[in-house]
């Protein structure tokens, strides 16, 4: 029993260090999560609790890696994380863009999104045919990856997956940057490595000097909106991503505090959208 119980934490450390390449770090979706936790009403509240898994103690934030920890078990899902855009064109159409590498079309991170919304919309029938728990989680996580913008890149190098790039001393790939490091430096040098002091000062924003912004961010006339998110996302992803960039590029305060506002706005904005967006399902 305990050489069984050691196999199981060594594989719950190997998803922990390997999700990173697949959405926002644990960090990011964390903080996408809490954001948006306490921006629910009252009836959205009472059925995202219901849904929750017990484990879970009624913290959205705690499940929203989920989908990246069961990508080994549920292979199928990985396509619905990202979406590949032509190369150079800057430009995303749904038509076009989403759909998986065998050309199956609806596969990524938009298409999940308007699937898992439909899925939830069955909440209070009584009847659904859907497992509504893991919609959730798989709702709130694409919400969050469609506003890392390298969720939404360039075809040849899979969002940046295959730009190897120093960041300061440190090897990695440009995708893991966005996903993770700018993140952790930011803790590290403006938080004292307290993800939570962070995630107070965007919600200080939020509700401040974006507070205007954040009641069009919330503007959608469906119950969710993807498109404009992976419009947007595109966008950040050529004029701050990619913009300057090229393999064995060394990334340090330069490149680091340029674009660490625009990971802060897109965390912020997925917060606000996921929150907004289950409003508007659970009504």
């Amino acid at each position: 029993m305990e050489l069984y119980q050691v196999q199981i934490l060594a594989f719950a450390a190997l998803i922990c260090c390997t999700s990173s390449a697949y959405g926002w770090g644990v960090d990011g979706h964390l903080i996408t999560c809490r954001l948006a936790q306490p921006r629910l009403s009252k009836a959205t509240a009472d059925a995202v609790s219901q849904l929750l898994p017990a484990y879970a103690d009624d913290d959205l934030g705690s499940v929203c890696s989920w989908a990246d920890q069961v990508r080994f078990r549920y292979r199928w899902s990985s396509a619905l994380h990202y979406i590949d855009t032509p190369d150079n064109l800057c430009s995303y159409l749904y038509k076009r863009d989403c759909k998986d590498e065998d050309g199956i079309q609806d596969r990524c991170v938009a298409g999940a999104i308007y699937n898992y919304t439909n899925q939830l919309l069955s909440y209070g029938n009584g009847n659904s045919q859907y497992n509504l728990t893991e919609a959730l989680l798989f709702l709130s996580h694409f919400i969050g990856d469609i506003h890392q913008p390298l969720h939404v890149g360039f075809t040849s190098d899979k969002g940046g997956n295959t730009i190897d790039v120093d960041w300061y001393t440190t090897k990695t790939v440009l995708h893991h940057v966005w996903d993770v490091s700018i993140i952790e430096t930011a803790e590290e040098r403006f938080y004292d490595s307290n993800v939570d002091e962070l995630i107070n000062k965007l919600q200080t924003n939020i509700t401040t000097v974006w507070a205007n912004q954040a009641k069009a961010w919330e503007a959608c006339s469906k119950t969710a909106c993807p498109d404009a998110y992976a419009t947007e996302g595109i966008k950040a992803a050529c004029d701050w991503a990619y913009k300057g960039v090229s393999n064995s590029s060394v990334l340090e305060d330069d490149y680091f505090l340029s674009r660490y506002p625009v990971v802060n706005m897109r965390l912020a904005q997925g917060g606000v959208r996921l929150a907004a967006t289950l409003n508007r399902i659970f009504g």
